[in-house]
C-alpha cells in the first residue's frame, strides 16, 4: 500500500497549503481528496507535486507491504 502522509508533512515544511495547490498550481480538489484517502493517483501527478514542492518522491509517499500482492 502507498500512503501519502509524508506529502502533508512536506507541504507544511515548505509552507504550501492545500489552498495554494488548487488556486496557484491548479491541482484539482478531487485529486487532493484521493491523496488524503491514500487512493491511486497517476505517476505524473506525483511528478508534478515533486516539482511544485521541490522535493523527492520519498518526501511525498511511502510504501508499506501489503498482503494483496499479485
Amino acid at each position: 500500500m502507498i500512503k501519502y502522509d509524508r506529502l502533508w508533512e512536506t507541504m507544511k515544511k515548505r509552507g504550501v497549503s492545500q489552498y495554494d495547490l488548487y488556486t496557484r498550481h491548479n491541482v484539482n480538489r478531487s485529486l487532493l481528496n484521493r491523496l488524503r484517502k491514500n487512493q491511486n493517483v497517476e505517476i505524473n501527478t506525483i511528478d508534478r507535486l515533486c516539482n511544485i514542492l521541490n522535493c523527492t518522491v520519498e518526501e511525498i509517499m511511502e510504501h508499506f507491504p501489503d498482503e494483496n500482492a499479485f
